[in-house]
This record gives C-alpha cells, structure tokens and sequence, in this order.
C-alpha cells in the first residue's frame, strides 16, 4: 500500500510494529486503552478488537482484503469503535480473548477477531474473516452489519452472553482445572507421544507440523529416568527431520515457525526468536546425549543465524522476521534451477540442485524449496559437504541481493530470556566464548534498559523505550536464563539476581487461593478476568517453566519453599493435565525432576584450579538434567549469601574436590576427574 498522502490515524504514535503497519488504514483504529473504551461508552457503540502480530502472514492478508478498504472501513467507522493490539506485546489481552474465540468456535489463531462491550465482555470470536463471504466463510462486512443490527434491537442478548462468556471463563478456563497428578503420568505422556509419532519423518501427529521442543526435551529426560532408548530414537528421528526439511533454512540457517506438511518440507516461513532459543536447547541436549555432529553443528547454525541476522547492536534479540517478502510467502527464500545454475555455474549449480532437491519442475508453487529430504546424511561424504557449503556461501551472499522480508525489531524480555538461556547452555557444552559473550551482553541489556530499580520487571522494549508491567513469562523466562548463566560462568551474580527476580514473581503473580501462578500481576486490573495458564504450546507456559525453576532453586539453596510453591502448581493444574499430559511437557520435565532422585553438586577449589575445571568439564560432557551445580571458591564472594549450607564446606587438603549429594545424603569427596565421572554414572532409581 502506498502512504503518499494518506493521514496516519492514532497508530502512528505507537512503538508496536504491528500496529504502525496499520496507522494508514482508513479504519479509525485506537490502541488498547481508557480513551477506546471512553468513547464506544460515551457513542453507545460495540468494540471491534483486532488482534495480531507482524509476521502473520494471514493478519496482512486481513489488511489489504478489509483495513486498506474505503467501503469497509466506513462501515467499521460507523458502528464500532476499533481497538488494533500485537499479541507479542500484550499477551495477556490475547490469551482473555483467545480463550473466548476457543470456547466459543472450538478452534484459535491470528488474526483474531473479537466484538464485544464497552466494559471488554464479548459476544463474537472469530479469526480470519474475508471482506465478502467465500468459500464458506462468512464475510466480515456481513457479519457487522448484523452485528450492528443486533445491536440496535436485540442489545439485551448481546449483553447476557457477554456476561455468560466472561462468568464461565473467570470460573473454568482461564482459572485452571485443579488436582492430583497420577504417579504414572510422566509414562502416560511417553505413551501418548510414542503413539503420536510419525515413524517416517519425525514429528508429532499430521500436518501442520510443529517443532514442540519441549517435548523433545522432555523425552530425553524421560529415556534419562527410564533407560528408555526408543525415546531417544524419537528425538534424534525427529531431529534430523526437521532439519533435513524446508523448514530449516538450507542457505541462511535458523528455523521456520512450523510445516504445512507431513514431511517438514513446506514451512509458513516465518522465523520466530522463541522458536530458535528452544530447538537450539533440543539440539544441544541431544548433542551432549549423543555426540553426534549434527546435532552440534545445527545448534551452531541457529546461533550463527540469531547473531547475524537477529541480534541488536545494543545486546537484545529481535523478535521475528516476516513470511512474506514483496506480498510474497517465501519468495525470499525460494529459487529456481536455472537461477541457482546461473549463480554457481553449469557444474556446481547441478550439483547444489540434485543435493538439495531443486527441480525444473520445482517442489513448492513452481519454485524450490533447499531440502535434504530423503538424503542419508551419513552418504554424503566430506568432499560433498565443503563443496556444498561453499555453493551455499555464493548462494548466501546473492540472495543477499533479494528484498529481505519485514523485521520485527521489538525486543522482548521473554523471548530474550529463552535466547540467553540457549546461548549459555550452548557457551557450557560447546565452549565457545562468543555465545557467552552475546548472552552476557543480552543479560545486561535487560538490566539496564527493562529492569527498573523500583518499578520491576518491563515486557517490551523498542525504539528507545520500556513499556508493559512485565508478564510471568518474563519472569519465569529469565528466572531460567539466570540459572543457565551462573551454572555456565558460576558468578554468584547471576544466582543472585536469579533468586531476587523469581522472589518477585511469588509476591506479584502466586494465586494465594487455588495455587499457581496467574499471567498478569496483582495491580494489573484492566481485563474482566485475570487468567492463568499451563498449556505447554509454541511456548512452554509460564507456570512450567516456573515449576522446573522453583525446583532447581530448591536444591541449589536449600530452602524448601520452593518445593512447596512447585507442589502447589502441579495440584494447581493437576485436572487439566491429567486429561491430555502431552500438551504438557515442559510441566512434565518439573514433574520428572520431583519424582527422580536430584543431585547436588558442589565443586571445591581455587579459581582456576585445573583439578576443579577438569571435573566441572567432565560435568559440562554429561548429560545429568536433575542436578544442579555450584563452584566454590575461596576467592569468590557473596555466594553464601543465596546458598548458606555451603558455609559448611571447607576445602579439604587436597587442591579441589567434588561432593555428590542424593536424596538428602552426601557421599564422600572426590578429588580426581576419573572418579568424578564414574560417580555421576546413570541415574539411580527412586
């Protein structure tokens, strides 16, 4: 759409990119806020709240079909007063009204649509709706007109079922369904996802595909406990699945946001932040169970690609970047075999097209999709891979060349967490300095720019300002990153500032009644319900993530509160999860760590001490998910201050030593490397 001439509207003052690719609509859009709600009250209209993101492909689709259209947006003027809001920066607001959409036409998704009062109780949900009715769907211009003239004479019905809506939400979903979890749960969830599994491509269930990190993760702790070794198959088939599909970026790196079909050939080519940070720990996790290449160097390729492409000069990450390039999907990211040819050369462009699946016939819309589908990785041979890698570099830089896709430049403190914590698990296993250093840079960005001395933890960052009252993902999200970079450096800092922040979120987040956790804190009052949420979906949830760090923190400190509030979120939300655990594997993580024997494990010594950083290497090899560790030297300060059972340790004549502590019992020191191996072993059985 060209702006030459047109007049912004109200959106134009917003910092939100996805509201600024709306400020030259003809609709008269409002931000969420008093003066929207202020005005539907005082003109007696309805409100249209229009909710999105701005890489959603169908959200621009919505735009040019209806917001950029004269005839509709006068009829939208009219009667309602219209509301535009980024999920990405009000989560909260969309997890209300997605609830609704949900509950009222048993499915969700952006663009979401919502009609509803001046007082924020709806009547209507939806998602995408055309201009006109097609295909089945009714048209959005139809449905305000009836809407309008519901309005107008039948206004009582309307108001009722708002009211219903919001009652029955308030008391059900958005509250959670409380109870005792079975003690077999965690089998009942590897029952489900070994059933769910597709055996010829990876992944769970039929298209569309997504990653589910978590319950990758959640299955590599699972064969941990268990010994069981089909759910490791499941994780590395699923693994090199999906990066053997278009869903992996073959020629820049980092991952789509899912597939649309069964094979992970065809994503929706959006790359999201969170996406990344979390297949980057699945390929890790896997890495350090396994030590297969692979899986190393795809973790290295996402980080290649967040570094380059996603990274702030001012430390924090972007959040996204856009399907669509020229009103396109995937036109960026797709070539043709006489293009690829013409780039490379008669010789190599034929061999980068038969690697790669690049076609005259092409295998998405006439073009191609790189892939290495149906390759046997362990076929191609190391000439092939250097041959092909230098194709990709020449392909790299001409594509280069192409009009990128739209880039979400808000940074997020969720987001960003789970990029940190990523980055320093990465730092820990691979020992590289410079995903340190990036998580480091990005811990201090979040310091300085979104953590105020007195007004805590902000949400949103960009262009120069912190705004939103940070949500509990931002709390729980970096509460995990903090504990990932002091097990990494082991500077007590982190641990510190990891205890202060999870203190916070127990004061302004816990639900003193039922137990849990709820999405908003206790002063935010501007939705009709304050909800609550467990469902482990493109992001494990809040409350998940906070149970496996309460955990964690539980052993690392000694204080057995933090067990307690873990406890009290699995009975929380012990009735939903019951009815379908594998919707819930970052939850079931925390429950494996509670029902499995934990570890404690404090290294003696010097900073420096070679015995000592032989032993924390042999640590950083193994794969050992319900252990913590802490590094204690005498150099070091402030560190009993968060763990005080460690003034107990004194440094025995040797020059460094390890203790092993399990299920409430130490074992005696170990001061050589070999030894300290042998000692973490395989789990014991509970």
């Amino acid at each position: 759409m060209t702006t030459a001439n047109k007049v912004p509207n109200r959106l134009a003052k917003e910092k939100s990119p996805y509201l600024l690719q709306h400020q030259y609509n003809p609709v008269d859009w409002y931000p969420w806020g008093e003066e929207a709600f202020a005005k539907a009250k005082a003109e007696d209209k309805p409100i249209f709240l229009s909710i999105g993101y701005s890489t959603c492909h169908w959200c621009h689709v919505m735009e040019r079909e209806s917001f950029e259209d004269e005839e509709f947006a006068a009829e939208l003027n009219k009667g309602f007063v219209s509301i535009k809001v980024d999920r990405e920066e009000r989560p909260d607001i969309d997890h209300v009204y997605m609830t609704v959409c949900q509950a009222l036409t048993g499915h969700g998704g952006w663009p979401l649509t919502v009609i509803m009062t001046a007082d924020k109780k709806p009547f209507f949900a939806g998602t995408y709706f055309p201009k006109e009715s097609r295909r089945g769907l009714p048209g959005l211009l139809e449905i305000l007109r009836q809407v309008q003239e519901i309005w107008n004479t039948q206004r009582q019905k309307l108001l009722e079922s708002g009211e219903e809506i919001i009652l029955a939400l308030s008391s059900g979903a958005l509250r959670g369904n409380p109870g005792e979890l079975p003690d077999d749960i965690a089998e009942t969830t590897f029952d489900l996802l070994q059933r769910s599994f597709d055996r010829t491509y990876g992944g769970f269930g039929r298209a569309p595909k997504f990653p589910a990190p978590h319950n990758l993760t959640f299955l590599l702790r699972y064969g941990y406990v268990h010994g069981d070794k089909e759910a490791l198959e499941i994780v590395e088939r699923t693994l090199e699945g999906m990066y053997k599909g278009g869903i992996f970026d073959h020629v820049g790196f980092g991952f789509s946001r899912y597939s649309t079909d069964e094979k992970w050939l065809a994503p929706h080519f959006e790359k999201m932040l969170y996406d990344n940070a979390l297949l980057a720990l699945a390929y890790l996790e896997t890495y350090q169970v396994t030590k297969k290449r692979l899986f190393r160097e795809v973790a290295e390729m996402i980080f290649a690609y967040i570094l380059r492409d996603m990274a702030s000069p001012e430390g924090g990450f972007y959040s996204a970047e856009d399907a669509d390039s020229e009103g396109e999907e995937g036109k960026f990211y797709v070539w043709t075999r006489p293009e690829v040819v013409e780039i490379l050369g008669r010789e190599e462009g034929e061999f980068f097209c038969g690697l790669y699946d690049i076609g005259e016939r092409g295998n998405f819309e006439g073009k191609s999709i790189p892939n290495l589908i149906g390759r046997r990785l362990d076929e191609i041979g190391e000439n092939e891979r250097s041959r092909a890698e230098k194709c990709r570099e020449t392909l790299f830089q001409a594509r280069a060349r192409r009009i990128r896709p739209y880039k979400d430049d808000k940074i997020l403190t969720a987001w960003n967490a789970l990029m940190i914590a990523a980055l320093a698990v990465g730092a820990r296993l691979l020992g590289d300095e410079k995903y340190l250093a990036a998580a480091q840079k990005a811990v201090g960005f979040i310091c300085e720019k979104l953590w105020e001395h007195e007004g805590g933890l902000l949400a949103r960052y960009r262009d120069g300002e912190a705004a939103y009252p940070a949500y509990l993902d931002d709390h729980a999200f970096l509460v995990w990153a903090l504990l990932e970079m002091y097990e990494t450096t082991y500077e007590p800092q982190y641990l510190k500032k990891a205890v202060a922040l999870n203190g916070a979120m127990l004061e302004n987040f816990w639900d003193e009644q039922q137990g849990g956790l709820y999405m908003t804190n206790k002063k935010a009052g501007e939705l009709p319900a304050r909800p609550k949420e467990i469902y482990d979906g493109a992001l494990p949830s809040g409350n998940s993530v906070a149970a496996l760090n309460l955990l964690r923190l539980a052993a690392l400190t000694g204080d057995t509160i933090y067990e307690e509030k873990a406890g009290a979120i699995f009975a929380a939300f012990g009735g939903d999860v019951a009815e379908h655990p594998s919707a819930y594997c970052q939850l079931m993580q925390a429950y494996l760590y509670l029902q499995s024997p934990s570890r404690e494990i404090i290294i003696v010594g010097k900073k420096g001490n070679g015995a000592a950083q032989e032993m924390i290497g042999v640590l950083r090899e193994m794969f050992v998910p319900h252990s913590v560790s802490v590094y204690l030297s005498p150099e070091q300060e402030g560190l009993t201050e968060v763990v005080p059972f460690l003034a107990d340790y004194r440094q025995i004549k040797a020059e460094a030593a390890a203790f092993i502590c399990e299920d409430q019992a130490c074992r005696e020191p170990i001061c050589d490397a070999e030894a300290f191996r042998a000692a973490l072993g395989q789990p014991t059985q509970r």
